[in-house]
């Protein structure tokens, strides 16, 4: 690999060195060994970020990681491809599998997938911590990042002192670091404590401080991790806003959360990681609409088989199995807005039971959403010993797309004794395309999973005496004596 600048920095560590490589134009270039070479980004080009073929692997066994670690070095020193012929060794499985992306100058890249995916280690790849395994990462300009608490951060030094490390290491002259000392400070509000050493800092002001430093010494580049989540409510809006800012100035920043709200509302693209692998990339409202389908459905599919293995017995009654019909009668999980559902719980009885009370409750992530109940409508009878089963049909559902519990109980005849303890029997979720419910902005993929489930008609009306309707045609009729006219432009 050429040097093409004025520093060079090496870093050795789990069996591989690091070469990170800064010219005078601020580039760096990470690659692998065992990677092809590809044609450097031109200077004159608004890609920032390219990142071709990378992939890294990791080791489960700490004594194998160790051996190969002293293997990779030896091979490096002499100039060879490491670990074997880019396969997997004995323990070890990929984190990061062939990632390619390009960012370009003020665009925002989301992150997404669930804890494992890879998320974290492209970032660390991508910050010069660790080194790919093969492939090749391509960055042109200052870089700064905040992948974890209290990374790049001396615990033993003051917020101040620490300020002026990380913007030498950026590059920075002390007078540019001091006319950015103030803001970094107030952007921070850590106000006195800014001369405190870092050990002593709490979570939520390790990001604060951590945040301000990488976003405030202008960076070319910015590497945001979740940690933002640590940070309190309005902390998170100033972060967000700054975020715009930058992006506005020209900077290109690679964004990581499990808040798809922020990433919506933050990133232009979005990449989904699955096992290290780029699942899907693309616009953020199509990778974020999937992304969440594909979870709830997960979610679905591992309570299915919770249920499968839970035996409860009370020496009354129990329920032994639990089956969900769509409008047509067919088994299934999974329904559209204001579909029917039916729910069939197959019980057995250890003995007769005179008249109990069953219940059934729907509940969403945010609480209760309806349900049947015996206790109030009174409906009931004898139920004889043996196995049988009791059918609730429930009309049409108008619930958001989400994923949604069903909880039973059953009480005896006097309504106060417990045969069956309220417990979760079921999961199932909703899919419905959300601009067929009315809802057109671009916020709605995200945030109709954390809103309240249940769908409701409803108008606004502006001062000029202008009307906006908000219905699924399903409500259009309840609506129809006060149609809007006119639509706010």
């Amino acid at each position: 690999m050429t040097t093409f600048g004025s520093r060079i920095s090496a870093f050795t560590g789990c069996g591989s060195r690091l070469f990170h490589l800064v010219n005078p134009a601020n580039r760096v270039i990470l690659s692998s060994l065992m990677s092809s070479v590809s044609s450097p980004l031109p200077f004159d080009s608004d890609i920032l970020v390219r990142v071709s073929g990378v992939s890294k692997k990791f080791c489960l066994s700490l004594k194998k990681s160790l051996w190969y670690g002293l293997k990779d070095m030896g091979n490096e020193l002499l100039g060879r491809r490491h670990g074997g012929h880019g396969g997997l060794r004995p323990k070890e499985f990929w984190a990061v599998k062939e990632v390619d992306f390009e960012l370009r100058r003020g665009e925002c890249l989301g992150l997404i997938g669930q804890n494992g995916a890879g998320k974290t280690t492209l970032l660390k790849m991508l910050n010069g911590l660790i080194k790919p395994d093969a492939g090749r990462i391509e960055m042109r300009g200052r870089v700064g990042a905040l992948i974890a608490l209290g990374a790049g951060f001396n615990p033993i030094l003051t917020g101040r002192e620490n300020i002026y490390v990380n913007g030498s290491v950026l590059g920075l002259s002390k007078k540019e670091i001091d006319a950015k000392l103030e803001e970094i400070i107030d952007f921070a509000e850590i106000g006195e404590f800014i001369d405190t050493p870092v050990q002593n800092y709490s979570s939520g002001m390790n990001v604060r401080l951590g945040f301000a430093v990488a976003s405030s010494l202008d960076p070319d580049i910015l590497l945001v991790d979740e940690v933002l989540a640590v940070g309190d409510i309005s902390f998170r809006a100033k972060c967000a806003a700054r975020i715009q800012e930058i992006r506005a100035r020209g900077t290109a920043i690679i964004f990581v959360s499990h808040d798809m709200a922020s990433v919506q509302s933050l990133c232009d693209q979005v990449l989904w990681l699955a096992m290290g692998r780029v699942q899907k990339a693309g616009p953020s409202s199509n990778v974020i609409g999937e992304y969440v389908t594909a979870m709830n459905r997960a979610a679905v599919e591992r309570e299915r088989a919770r249920q499968g293995r839970m035996v409860t017995t009370t020496g009354d009654i129990d329920i032994v199995k639990v089956v969900l019909r769509d409008a047509s009668g067919k088994e299934t999980d999974c329904i559209r807005s204001f579909d029917p559902l039916t729910i069939e719980l197959h019980y057995q009885a250890w003995h007769d039971l005179p008249a109990p009370y069953f219940w059934i409750g729907i509940q969403s992530q945010s609480g209760a959403v309806g349900g049947a109940n015996m206790l109030l409508d009174g409906c009931r009878q004898h139920i004889s010993a043996g196995v049988g089963k009791i059918i609730c049909h429930f009309g049409p559902l108008p619930l958001f797309p989400q994923v949604y519990r069903i909880n039973a109980g059953i009480r005896a005849a006097d309504g106060i004794s417990v045969y069956l303890e309220s417990r979760q029997i079921a999961m199932f979720r909703v899919e419905t395309d959300v601009r067929a419910l009315g809802l057109s902005s671009e916020m709605s993929v995200p945030l109709v999973g954390l809103s309240s489930p249940v769908i409701l008609a409803y108008r606004w009306v502006f001062a000029d005496g202008s009307r906006y309707m908000v219905a699924p045609k399903q409500c259009m009729d309840s609506m129809r004596p006060h149609t809007v006219t006119k639509k706010v432009t």
